[in-house]
């Protein structure tokens, strides 16, 4: 139940940042939820591997990398699900920084604390 708690959360959460950016199409709630859905499977399997091979450059940036590893993952997520669009790299970036921040707002991290 926690699990489907926090892909609605972040359906919601997604569907606030459309609003705010221009740059940014979701077409209605169920895409926004298989938006959240991909993000999540994404940064569980694929950003710990982009991690472990970009671990030189993200030093060298002080771990600003990471955020561009973000708006890659934000961009494949765009190519993956139709009715969710991002116009480029920037938009991509903003949003996955704004996606962060509602989601902590909305508490979506609902899993026990340690």
């Amino acid at each position: 139940m926690n699990i489907l708690l926090q892909l609605v959360l972040g359906a919601v959460a997604v569907l606030i940042v459309q609003y705010i950016l221009p740059g940014v199409v979701v077409k209605d709630f169920w895409t926004a939820l298989v938006v959240a859905a991909l993000i999540a499977l994404l940064n569980m399997t694929v950003k710990p591997l982009l991690i472990m091979l970009t671990i030189p450059i993200t030093v060298l940036t002080l771990g600003l990398f990471l955020l561009a590893i973000n708006a890659i993952l934000i961009l494949l997520t765009a190519e993956l699900v139709p009715g969710f669009s991002i116009d480029g790299f920037w938009w991509a970036l903003v949003f996955s920084i704004l996606l962060s921040l509602v989601n902590s707002l909305l508490g979506v991290n609902l899993g026990p604390k340690a």
